[in-house]
């Protein structure tokens, strides 16, 4: 399916970005192992036979242009996608190749739609930001519940995970996120994005069977407030968190995700609701599978694959039910996620 189309991944050796090359090579694409540590990416060689190193620094655009030579794509997975996202944009650009990430940072993604967005659509480019389980997971869920409506009242997306073991990655991006908002928290309603410094609520959720009714943390805010809002006409956009994952991510001696399978899984597991309502009526989609950095790869690359192969709707910076189509897109990654949609 991938035959012959060699694709750049930016940031290989991290934890989500191994799990790209081996998707990639599943998929019969071509990876191409980047990153800036040198001896990361030897290590990464060692341990896949054949793969082709190109060591890159963001500060360095001659280095990512080498770095993107011969490439029919690029996926950046690394992060915090504060500092990585525009450079190896404008390097997708100037080698005029369609650019994909995984940032679930909300500034992040709003800086990629505020400052590209033009310019990709004047060249006819293909930027998908957040095309991973926060950000795009929900927005394709969002985006295939809302079906034939033209507008909802509310959006929830609501995150049972049954722990969180968060990425040295996921700290850092936490961290850059927490200090450009100044320590404040933000959500989605109105129409635009709200800063504020209380609490967030605490709330109980009726997720579908086995998970049952569980503890959430409100307005535990995430990418989907950006990549929803910025194709479908929803002017309350809510997130939430299992309590449970919430006190993972904030402790900070949890230990990072632990292999239990072959591929490099961890045992985490994952159910996400996303309700829509609309003049009193709703509409529910589902999606339940394993190990939230690890389903991060097939959503990534299947978008590459459709991209490559024309299957989109629109050029630009675009969300993923926004280039996609959604239930066509969910479908096929059935042998990683299950997904329930409204009939």
């Amino acid at each position: 399916m991938g035959t012959a189309h060699t694709v750049a991944v930016f940031g290989a050796y991290g934890h989500t970005g191994r799990f790209v090359v081996a998707q990639l090579r599943d998929r019969g694409f071509v990876p191409v192992a980047s990153g800036r540590d040198l001896d990361k990416l030897r290590a990464l060689a060692a341990s896949e036979p054949g793969l082709d190193i190109r060591p890159a620094s963001v500060d360095d655009p001659a280095s990512l242009d080498r770095a993107l030579a011969g490439a029919a794509a690029v996926i950046n997975c690394a992060g915090p996608f504060a500092v990585t996202a525009a450079p190896v944009i404008e390097a997708a650009l100037r080698a005029g190749i369609p650019y994909v990430d995984v940032a679930a940072e909300i500034e992040a993604n709003l800086d990629t739609f505020t400052h590209f967005a033009d310019r990709a659509r004047a060249a006819g480019a293909v930027i998908v930001p957040a095309m991973a389980f926060y950000g795009g997971l929900g927005d394709l869920l969002a985006t295939a519940a809302m079906g034939d409506w033209t507008t909802a009242d509310e959006a929830h997306i609501a995150y049972g995970l049954d722990g969180w073991h968060p990425t040295a990655g996921t700290r850092a991006a936490g961290d850059v996120s927490r200090s450009r908002r100044g320590g404040r928290r933000v959500r989605y309603a109105g129409g635009r994005l709200e800063y504020r410094d209380d609490a967030a609520p605490t709330e109980k959720w009726a997720f579908p069977d086995p998970m049952g009714t569980r503890t959430v943390i409100g307005e535990f805010t995430m990418a989907d407030v950006v990549t929803i809002p910025s194709h479908l006409s929803v002017p309350e956009v809510r997130t939430y968190m299992t309590t449970e994952a919430a006190r993972d991510l904030a402790a900070p001696d949890t230990p990072a995700p632990a292999a239990v399978d072959e591929s490099g899984r961890s045992a985490q597991t994952f159910l996400v609701d996303v309700v829509v309502r609309s003049n009193g009526t709703e509409r529910r989609a589902v999606a339940s599978g394993q190990d939230i950095y690890a389903v991060t790869a097939p959503l990534a690359v299947e978008a590459v694959h459709r991209i490559l192969t024309g299957r989109t709707r629109t050029v630009g910076v675009a969300s993923a039910g926004a280039i996609f189509d959604a239930p066509d897109f969910l479908g096929a990654l059935s042998d990683r996620i299950s997904v329930e949609l409204p009939r």
